[in-house]
């Protein structure tokens, strides 16, 4: 299975960026099978130095500090989980389990090439040999799944409800955990709850564009062609246009998109697109930041609800990839037989007004309770506390013996960095012709991470070659909470470019507009989940008030 926890990197022109038996890191030259199966990933900027043990262990504490202060910031909190999404559609390699002579060299190259096109949502199509299980008889529309009655707190959530979990694979074969898994091209959109209702959501607008396209008299034999290229190009639109400029500076992304790539493959038009370890390991890892300890989730789970609020780990726990959908902490999390629940409960469906902000819409009518709606955290150097203690079945740890410090996804990221050798914010800024952070910026901040607690040397590391990932959230401190011109510039290239690499492209067709939404300027995550779920509170949020 493909776990979020990359192990090892295919860098063109370098080899595997890997580890030995021990830990240590090494480069290897690949096999004949790597060089045309792995994903390709490249090197945007030089290489840095490696920072040693200690030093990711100090750093990693004070970005995961309890006793912090980590403020809020105004962006509706789906779109941390939606940004997560966007990372494993231009991360998923659709040919990995594809072993036969079935697929041609061009699927390959173009399986393992990063685009925006969600194809962690369709596979490799309807009509495919392996992925064809991910549709529904009519081989038009995607499979969704259906929740399971709960008994607590009332008789609304004693139901079963078709439509509102994913599809799983079920059956009486392998571990319980094997039973629970999504049936779905990306088992990571199943990590927790908010990315596993955000990968429903896609499922489901697909399906209505199907409905929507068959009203049109479009050709059966053409549907699912057709539905998927609105799909995708509507996806686009909507990352371009209201993703994007909530976590980058928006002059960044305005200067890109209007002027094209400056650093990041231009004008390699003709070639596929590659992946920049830069992005993967540093500068899209900004997400981390955002994430909440706890989330108001539905009328059931939520601060003061019945039922308690939905906390990260629970989020965890409500999942068939991470969790067991009946709780018991880290421990049962951990192995792969607890659990006594094979969907997910009818009490756990997202109230997608707590999440998303539906009146910057014009529906008023869809805001959630006083007190009810959720905030992402600001991106800066801390990370809620909960990360410093992930469940194992997150970076595909279950059943396996591994150091307590690995549960923490900040020394996780450094770690990463170090193996791969990332270069360092300065040198990036320096590459991209800017000033860079000063060292009283780099170690004192803007109301992040306190780094009083590191050693005078440990100091002077971190303030002279600085670990990329630190300092992208550390600009963003000074940028009110948007990535700026290094971190900024990096998400922002690689964004054009996975849209331009993607075989449906708005970059490649900057005439077309979107027809879903309130305008032909407008599609945004709000007009997605509103044509998705027909508009309607009771499906946006089946449980009520």
């Amino acid at each position: 299975m493909i776990r979020h926890a990359r192990n090892s990197f295919f860098v063109v022109g370098e080899g595997v960026l890997d580890t030995d038996d021990s830990g240590a890191p090494i480069t290897r030259a690949p096999s004949t099978a790597e060089e045309l199966r792995r994903f390709r990933f490249s090197r945007l900027g030089p290489k840095g130095p490696r920072t040693d043990e200690e030093l990711r262990a100090a750093l990693a504490a004070a970005i995961t500090d309890a006793e912090a202060v980590h403020p809020d910031d105004t962006v509706p909190a789906g779109f941390t989980y939606l940004g997560q999404f966007v990372d494993h559609d231009l991360t998923m390699d659709r040919t990995a389990t594809q072993l036969g002579s079935d697929v041609t060299l061009d699927e390959l190259v173009q399986g393992r090439s990063p685009a925006l096109d969600l194809d962690s949502v369709y596979g490799r199509g309807p009509q495919d040999a392996n992925d064809g299980k991910f549709y529904a008889e009519d081989r038009v529309r995607l499979k969704t799944g259906t929740t399971v009655a709960a008994a607590f707190p009332d008789e609304r959530v004693a139901v079963d409800l078709a439509g509102f979990d994913l599809p799983r694979v079920g059956g009486t074969g392998g571990t319980l955990a094997d039973r629970r898994l999504p049936l779905i091209p990306d088992p990571r959109n199943d990590e927790n709850l908010a990315i596993a209702q955000t990968h429903l959501a896609f499922i489901r607008f697909h399906n209505r564009v199907v409905e929507h396209l068959a009203l049109t008299g479009i050709a059966e034999r053409r549907l699912f062609e057709a539905a998927r290229e609105q799909v995708v190009k509507h996806y686009q639109w909507m990352l371009r246009t209201d993703f994007l400029p909530r976590v980058v500076d928006p002059a960044v992304v305005e200067d890109v998109f209007t002027r094209g790539r400056r650093f990041f493959e231009s004008p390699h038009r003709g070639r596929r697109p590659t992946m920049p370890v830069e992005f993967a390991v540093a500068a899209y890892r900004m997400g981390h930041s955002m994430v909440r300890g706890a989330y108001e989730w539905n009328r059931v789970f939520r601060s003061e609800g019945p039922g308690p609020v939905a906390s990260l780990l629970l989020l965890f726990t409500f999942t068939g990839v991470s969790g067991n959908f009946s709780g018991g902490g880290l421990a049962e999390l951990d192995d792969p037989n607890s659990g006594t629940v094979d969907r997910l409960p009818t009490n756990w469906i997202a109230d997608f007004r707590r999440l998303y902000d539906f009146t910057e819409a014009d529906r008023p009518d869809l805001a959630p309770p006083p007190g009810g709606g959720n905030v992402t955290k600001r991106i800066d150097t801390l990370l809620v506390d909960p990360l410093a203690q992930l469940p194992a079945g997150t970076f595909a740890g279950r059943g396996t013996a591994f150091p307590e410090i690995a549960r923490n996804l900040a020394f996780r990221n450094l770690t990463r960095a170090s193996m791969i050798e990332l270069a360092t914010g300065q040198q990036m800024a320096r590459l991209f012709g800017v000033r860079p952070l000063t060292r009283e910026q780099i170690l004192d901040g803007n109301g992040g991470a306190d780094l009083a607690g590191l050693t005078d040397a440990q100091r002077a590391t971190v303030a002279e070659a600085t670990p990329l990932w630190f300092y992208v959230l550390r600009e963003a401190e000074f940028g009110g909470g948007r990535l700026g011109a290094v971190g900024g510039r990096i998400v922002a290239e690689v964004f054009h470019r996975a849209m331009e690499g993607s075989r449906v492209s708005i970059v490649r067709e900057p005439h077309w507009r979107p027809t879903l939404g309130p305008d032909a300027a407008t599609f945004r995550m709000t007009d997605l989940l509103l044509f998705a779920f027909e508009g309607k509170a009771d499906l946006l949020n089946p449980l009520g008030d």
